[in-house]
């Protein structure tokens, strides 16, 4: 496995740089089928039309019909002008693949069409006299096919790579606006933990604080006690912020607590019960197992409606939770019999 990886790095290499590539093929052809037979045969025309049929690979996938259209004259005229077969003609082959790799699908149909058609002058241009010219002009007609149709595979490879590039920034784009949904629908759940928690707090703060305050006049341990809850209530919705915006920590070290759920609900009586409030919970049917999603949810309403009643009863309001275990749901009731304080304020804030 390990000794493929420096031909993969280099494969990943020369598709960086396709122009230094073909730049170094048409200078190989070049060197291989014109420079070097020139140097021990001569003719000036062999050597200028084999350099128009070679030079134009340099860009054969940059510009492939600008370049197949010099190599067309330069077939044309050697046609014209030599008198002899040039070994440089494999550059038309690679120019027929060229085009139909990298030109638009008609120009690649159109390199084919010349190419048969240069196999069928060729035969008769070199070919005419000692050998058949059907023979010759099937066999490099077939050259021809052949190399449109390697041509033509690398088309349909270069689509499908294109379709997969696509298919893998698409999927990208998808998992990145999965992933900012899923922060904004955090954020909004954070949003509404953290107004639970103060808004909770918050009332039990206020309510002891009147009670404190009225009970210190005539009965200090009660107001001691009002300010000891006081400080239990105000360290547990510290603690619970805390545990919520650790979640925007993005270290990992930051170890929560467990979301409260049912079984958290008499605690959080027990909580308001001692703020002042008389209030009772009532417990029917057989506790059972729920996901954690509706436990929140059942703890999250429970504390939302007691913090109401503490703001809005009324000094002398009760209230009452019932749980009731049905065999398909959970029903939750609470209910009070206060006043409705805000009703008699002057500006009501209109949040009652």
């Amino acid at each position: 496995m390990d000794g493929h990886l420096p031909l993969e790095r280099l494969a990943a290499r020369l598709r960086c740089h396709p122009l230094g590539v073909d730049a170094a093929l048409a200078t190989l052809v070049c060197l291989v089928t014109v420079l070097l037979p020139a140097t021990s045969a001569g003719g000036g025309a062999q050597t200028l039309v084999g350099l128009l049929l070679t030079v134009p690979l340099a860009w054969r996938r940059r510009a492939p019909v600008p370049a197949a259209a010099v190599v067309i004259a330069g077939g044309l005229l050697e046609l014209a002008l030599v008198d002899a077969f040039l070994p440089a003609n494999v550059a038309a082959l690679v120019m027929v693949h060229a085009l139909a790799a990298y030109a638009p699908r008609w120009a690649g149909r159109a390199g084919l069409a010349v190419g048969l058609l240069g196999a069928v002058l060729a035969a008769l241009r070199y070919y005419s006299a000692g050998q058949s010219v059907v023979v010759s002009a099937g066999a490099i007609g077939v050259t021809v096919v052949a190399a449109w149709a390697l041509g033509d595979l690398r088309r349909a490879r270069l689509r499908e790579l294109d379709d997969l590039q696509e298919r893998a920034r698409l999927l990208e784009l998808e998992r990145d606006q999965e992933m900012r949904l899923a922060a904004t629908a955090e954020r909004a759940r954070i949003a509404r933990e953290v107004h639970d928690v103060v808004a909770h707090s918050l009332s039990v703060v206020i309510a002891q604080a009147d009670g404190g305050r009225y009970a210190g006049r005539t009965d200090p341990a009660a107001a001691t006690g009002a300010l000891e809850a006081i400080a239990a209530t105000g360290r547990q919705a510290l603690a619970d912020i805390r545990g919520l915006l650790g979640v925007l920590r993005e270290d990992g070290g930051e170890r929560y607590a467990p979301q409260p759920d049912v079984a958290a609900i008499a605690g959080l009586v027990g909580d308001v019960r001692a703020s002042g409030l008389d209030v009772d919970l009532l417990v029917e049917g057989t506790p059972r197992g729920l996901p954690a999603g509706p436990q929140l949810t059942a703890y999250r309403i429970v504390q939302e409606s007691l913090t109401n009643v503490l703001k809005h009863a009324g000094p002398t309001g009760r209230a009452e939770v019932r749980l009731h275990w049905r065999p398909d749901a959970l029903e939750l009731s609470v209910l009070d019999d206060g006043r409705g304080a805000s009703a008699a304020v002057a500006n009501p804030d209109g949040q009652g």
